[in-house]
C-alpha cells in the first residue's frame, strides 16, 4: 500500500425523510442565496423540487433555479449557470437529483469566482483553488458525485469528455440521501446506475500496488452487495433495505475509500467516455459494454487480478489456469448484465457499426499516448478492446 492521504468532508445524511432537513443543512453550511439545479423531469412530476423550495422559503433563504440539465451533461448549461450565479450573488449551490445535476453545480461552482473559461480546468489548463460551497439532494444513485471530488463535463464543440478531480475542493458539504426517491427510477436507469458503481470500484480494485488486503476486500465485498441487492430491486423495485444498499453503496464506490493507497486504472472510463460522447449513449450503459472487453483483453496481458476478482466476487473455483479464471468470471459479469438489463456489446447498445478509427483517435487526443495504469494502453491496444466490444 502507498502513502496516500484521504479526506471525506461531507456529511452523509442518510434516511426516510431525510430532504426536511435540506433548508436546515443549507443554513449550517452558511448558504444565504441558492441556486438550486436539477433535471427537469422526475424531480418536477415527484413533488420534491416543490418541496425543497418550500423548505427554502419557509427558512428564509433566497433562491433562484436552473433547470434543464441532461444526461451527459454539456457545456453550455454550465456557462448559463456561471452567469445566473454571478448576476444573482449567490452563495451556496444545491443540485436537486443524479451524477449530472452534481457535475454541472460543481462546474458552476468553479466557474463562478473564476475570470478565464471554466473549461480551462477540464483542459488541465489551471488546477482549480476556489469554488462555491454546494450540498446534495441525491435521487439517482450511481455517479457517486455526492461524496466525490469529481465532475464530468461534455464540451459540445468537438463533443471532448473530460473530467476534473480534486482532492476535496468539490465535495459537496452534505449529501441528503433518501432511498424513498429511488422507488420510482425507471428499471434502466437502476441498472445503468448499478454498472456505474460497479465500474468505480473495479477502477480501483485493478491496481499493480501491493498490500492491498483491506481495499481489496472492500472492494470485493461492496461489490458481491451491490450484486446480490440490485437483483433483488429489479423484482422488488420499492424494497427499502435493496435502495438503500445500493444508495449507500455508489457513494463508497466513488468517495475514495476503495482506492486509498493504490495507483487506479481508469482506463475503461476514459474509453467509454469517447463512446458517449460521440453516441449520446448512457454512461453506465457504455461501461457495461467497454468494461468486460477491457477484462478480456487483461486476461491475457495482466491476469493475476482478473483471476483474483473472478474468484472473490464471481465464485469462480480456484485453478492453475488463470486466464480461463478470469475468462469465466467475465462470462459470468456479462450474464448478470444481461440480467438487469444492460447491454454488453456495441450492437446490443445500440451501436451497429462503431467508428473505432474515431474512437481511438479521440481518446489519444484528449488523454495522451496511453492510458490506464494496470496495463498501460496505446492506441493499438485500446483498438484491441473496443473491437472485442464489437463482437
Amino acid at each position: 500500500m502507498n502513502n496516500f492521504a484521504f479526506y471525506s468532508p461531507t456529511e452523509f445524511v442518510f434516511g426516510k425523510g431525510t430532504e426536511s432537513q435540506t433548508a436546515e443543512l443549507v443554513k449550517k453550511y452558511k448558504g444565504t442565496k441558492v441556486m438550486i439545479v436539477y433535471g427537469g423531469g422526475s424531480v418536477v412530476r415527484s413533488g420534491l423540487l416543490d418541496k425543497v423550495k418550500k423548505y427554502l422559503d419557509e427558512a428564509g433563504i433566497a433562491h433562484v433555479e436552473l433547470g434543464g440539465i441532461q444526461p451527459n451533461p454539456t457545456d453550455p448549461k454550465v456557462y448559463e449557470g456561471i452567469e445566473l450565479g454571478r448576476r444573482e450573488g449567490i452563495d451556496f449551490l444545491l443540485p436537486v437529483g443524479g451524477g449530472s445535476v452534481i457535475d454541472t453545480a460543481k462546474a458552476i461552482a468553479m466557474g463562478i469566482p473564476y475570470e478565464g473559461d471554466f473549461w480551462d480546468f477540464y483542459m488541465n489548463k489551471v488546477v482549480p483553488e476556489k469554488a462555491i460551497p454546494l450540498g446534495v439532494v441525491l435521487t439517482i444513485p450511481a455517479a457517486g458525485s455526492e461524496g466525490s471530488g469529481n465532475t464530468v463535463i461534455t464540451k459540445l464543440d468537438g463533443l471532448k469528455k473530460l473530467s476534473v478531480r480534486t482532492h476535496g475542493l468539490l465535495r459537496p458539504t452534505f449529501a441528503v440521501m433518501n432511498p424513498e426517491l429511488t422507488y420510482t427510477l425507471p428499471a434502466w436507469q437502476t441498472a445503468c446506475g448499478v454498472t456505474d458503481m460497479m465500474a468505480h470500484i473495479m477502477e480501483r480494485y485493478f491496481t499493480n500496488t501491493e498490500d492491498q488486503e483491506v481495499p481489496d476486500r472492500m472492494c470485493e465485498g461492496t461489490l458481491k452487495a451491490i450484486i446480490t441487492e440490485a437483483l433483488r430491486v429489479m423484482k422488488e423495485p420499492e424494497n427499502y433495505g435493496a435502495r438503500a444498499n445500493l444508495m449507500w453503496a455508489g457513494t463508497i464506490a466513488h468517495n475514495g475509500t476503495c482506492g486509498v493507497g493504490a495507483v487506479e486504472d481508469w482506463a475503461s472510463h476514459f474509453m467509454e467516455h469517447e463512446v458517449s460522447a460521440v453516441y449520446d449513449v448512457t454512461h453506465g450503459a457504455g461501461l457495461a459494454v467497454i468494461f468486460p472487453a477491457w477484462l478480456t483483453y487483461m486476461a491475457s496481458h495482466n491476469v493475476g487480478k482478473v483471476a483474483q476478482y473472478a474468484h472473490q466476487v464471481w465464485d469462480v473455483p480456484e485453478s492453475d489456469d488463470k486466464k480461463a479464471m478470469a475468462l469465466e468470471g467475465v462470462t459470468r459479469l456479462k450474464s448478470f448484465f444481461h440480467a438487469i438489463g444492460m447491454p454488453v456489446t456495441f450492437k446490443e447498445l445500440g451501436i451497429e457499426h462503431p467508428d473505432i478509427d474515431l474512437l481511438v483517435k479521440k481518446l489519444h487526443e484528449n488523454k495522451g499516448e496511453y492510458v490506464g495504469n494496470y496495463v498501460r494502453l496505446n492506441a493499438q491496444a485500446t483498438r484491441e478492446i473496443y473491437e472485442l466490444a464489437n463482437q
